[in-house]
This record gives C-alpha cells, sequence and structure tokens, in this order.
C-alpha cells in the first residue's frame, strides 16, 4: 500500500501513476492545505497487492539514454502562433497525430478554471490544450484511456510536465510504437489554491465575476512575447491585462513561492528525457539566433528519439526551423537541468493566505527577493550551471 508521507511526500508530483493502477479502485487524489493533490487510500477496499508501490516512480528510477537535437522553431501559421505560448509547435505535432486518426491529451481549464487532462480527437477542440497552465493539471484516469486508445491501435500523443510522462511510462510498463510523448521544459506548477484566490481577488477588485467561458491566458502575447502578462475575462466584457512584471499572481509564480514541494527537488531534470520530443520557450534566441527572433514567440525543440524525430521530420513543412547545439541552448534555458530554488518565504506565504482573506493577501503580498535570497539563488545557480554535463 503506498504510503506518502515524510520524505516521500516532498518527493510526490501529484502525477497519478498509482490511482490508475489500483484494481480495487480504492486510491484518490485529495487536495492538501496548500492546494496540491496527494494520493488517499481507502484501507477498508485495499487488498494490499503492491501494484500501487511498484509503479509508483519514487520507487524506480527512470533513466534515459537519449541525446537530444536542439531546433528554434515557430508555426508558420501565425495566427496559431499568436494564440500559443511560445512559437506554436505543440498544435502542429497534435494535429499529425490527429490526421492519422490518432488522440491527443493535455492540460486545459475546467468549468470552474481548474486544470485537468483531456483528450481530443478533432482539430476543432485542440485550442483546449493550447498554451500554458501553470496551475498543476489533475491527470485523473487518462493514463487508462491512454493504454485503452494504444491497445485499439490508434496512435497517442500525450503531452504533460515530465514527471506526468514518467508516470505514464511507470503505468504503462510497456512500451508502445504508437505512443508519442511530449514534455516540457518545467519552471514548477503552482498551487490550485493560491489560483483559486487570485481569481477571487480580481473578482472582488472588478466587481464582476470572472468569464469562465473564456480561458485566461498565462502568456498574453499583447504586449510581445518577451513581456508577456496574464489576461483574465469579465463577464461584463472587461478584460484584465497585465504583464509579469505586475501582476500578483505571476510574480508569486515566478520568484517561486507557490510552488509545489516536489518541484524543489525534482526528479526529471536532465538533458536526457523520456519523452519523445521536448518543447519549451526558447529563452536567449534572440541573442543566439536573431533571425528567429521577432518577439512573437520561438520554441525550443528537443528531439529526443527516433520516434521524435519521425514526428519532427513530418512538422518541418509546417515549421520555421533551424538547428542549434544543445551546450549553447541550456544556459539560457537552466530550468532544463536545475530544479527551482526554494525560497526562505515560501511556507510564510501559505500560512499567510490561511489567515486573511484573499483581497487582504494579494493587496498586501510581496515577491520581491531579499538581498541574502538574491545571493543564495545565485550561487546556488552558478555552481549548478558549470557542474551539469551535457
Amino acid at each position: 500500500m503506498i504510503n506518502i508521507s515524510g520524505m516521500n511526500r516532498s518527493k510526490c508530483s501529484g502525477c497519478c501513476a498509482c490511482v490508475n493502477v489500483c484494481p480495487k479502485l480504492c486510491i484518490s487524489m485529495e487536495l492538501d492545505q496548500e492546494g496540491f493533490y496527494y494520493p488517499v487510500v481507502d484501507e477498508q477496499k485495499c487488498v494490499k497487492c503492491g501494484l500501487c508501490e511498484k509503479t509508483c516512480k519514487l520507487t524506480k528510477s527512470l533513466k534515459s539514454e537519449n541525446n537530444p537535437v536542439a531546433y528554434a522553431c515557430y508555426n508558420s501559421d501565425e495566427k496559431i502562433r499568436i494564440k500559443s505560448s511560445s512559437g506554436g509547435m505543440f498544435t502542429i505535432f497534435a494535429e499529425i497525430i490527429l490526421d492519422s486518426g490518432g488522440i491527443v491529451f493535455g492540460a486545459a481549464f475546467d468549468s470552474d478554471l481548474s486544470v485537468h487532462h483531456i483528450c481530443v480527437d478533432n482539430k476543432e477542440d485542440l485550442h483546449k490544450l493550447r498554451g500554458s497552465k501553470y496551475v498543476q493539471s489533475f491527470i485523473g484516469e487518462s493514463y487508462k484511456q491512454a493504454k485503452e486508445f494504444l491497445k485499439s491501435g490508434r496512435p497517442v500523443l500525450f503531452s504533460g510536465t515530465p514527471c506526468q510522462i514518467a508516470g505514464l511510462h511507470q503505468y504503462l510498463g510497456d512500451k508502445y510504437d504508437n505512443l508519442y510523448t511530449v514534455d516540457i521544459i518545467c519552471h514548477g506548477v503552482a498551487s490550485l489554491k493560491v489560483w483559486k484566490a487570485y481569481l477571487e481577488y480580481l473578482e472582488k477588485i472588478h466587481k464582476n465575476k470572472v468569464d469562465v467561458a473564456k480561458y485566461p491566458s498565462f502568456r498574453s502575447k499583447k504586449q510581445g512575447y518577451l513581456d508577456y502578462g496574464m489576461e483574465v475575462y469579465f463577464e461584463n466584457g472587461v478584460m484584465y491585462n497585465e504583464t509579469i512584471s505586475s501582476d500578483k499572481f505571476m510574480g508569486l509564480y515566478l520568484t517561486n513561492r507557490i510552488l509545489r514541494p516536489s518541484c524543489y527537488r525534482c526528479d526529471f531534470k536532465g538533458v536526457k528525457r523520456n519523452s519523445d520530443i521536448t518543447l519549451a520557450d526558447f529563452w536567449g534566441v534572440d541573442k543566439l539566433m536573431p533571425k528567429m527572433f521577432d518577439n512573437k514567440g520561438t520554441s525550443l525543440v528537443l528531439v529526443n528519439t527516433l520516434k521524435g524525430n519521425k514526428l519532427f521530420e513530418e512538422a518541418k513543412a509546417e515549421s520555421v526551423y533551424q538547428q542549434t547545439e544543445i551546450k549553447l541552448v541550456i544556459p539560457h534555458n537552466l530550468s532544463a537541468v536545475i530544479s527551482t530554488p526554494k525560497p526562505f518565504c515560501r511556507d510564510k506565504v501559505f500560512e499567510d493566505l490561511d489567515n486573511v482573506s484573499p483581497t487582504d493577501f494579494f493587496c498586501n503580498i510581496s515577491y520581491k527577493k531579499s538581498f541574502f535570497e538574491k545571493v543564495f539563488q545565485k550561487l546556488k545557480y552558478i555552481y549548478k550551471k558549470y557542474t551539469v554535463k551535457y
């Protein structure tokens, strides 16, 4: 029986592999005090078969020997590119799978603006999966669904964070030639509790309900790709749009104060990935490859496997691309190899949220780093930057 406590709790990423594999359906995911999902076992239903422990990635190290090839890319369709967080490459890969009769899994907003993994089988619904969602996506039974499609012979593209892709592989066990996986270079996932409090705060100060029919954008490009911002719509037609330098939620997220505990000690960092393709923003492209930069969004694509290369070769016809060297890319995209440092005040942020209203919390919150915190994190990054091998 799986037991998430102590050190294990700080490593649990909430991937839901244990939930999907349980034959008695006795494991559920429940939100903790900070707003993160953790597995809880109904001991009366549990038959102690051990499948959850066997499947849990905490008990097994997934090592990859893949040697990625790096590209700067963006979608030739500028409308798709503008709607995407970076260069719009995910849409191309997804459409290739859909055109072959396949299924695409990814993160989408729910009716209450929580985030949940869903699957789509048509291009009309693909917009639901497009764009970054910095709140952790709840996997639910997506692994089970993916397995059924794979067993039926249909191609499946499964996208998610590195820990979610690892959870999928752990759950499946067997390799499937018709499975294509796409992960991201992940900064970390934010608390659902903080996200919901933020939406409540926006409703209070704008005196109107958030329009749940119009999905928020964590990466609005209305002021350009580099100065992206948060975009939220209200039922009265008003749109809230603030850049990362002034939005309260993005300030907390980008200073690492509201991330899941496992994100500070992520086991899935590294150049060698278990996914077929890795997608990310290509930070530093304006300096490294200025011809690939126009402030509309450029993707970094790491092609990790032969299957990934097959998919990328098909995508070339719909994209603008240029190969680059991995050793040049990583110093500008350190989240690929280094876990996000945990701020000293991280726990206090959650304590403060419990003691005041969402409005008071966000009106008074300060997410500026102290001098000592800046020095500590800088030294940690420098050390890891020059000790990472790639």
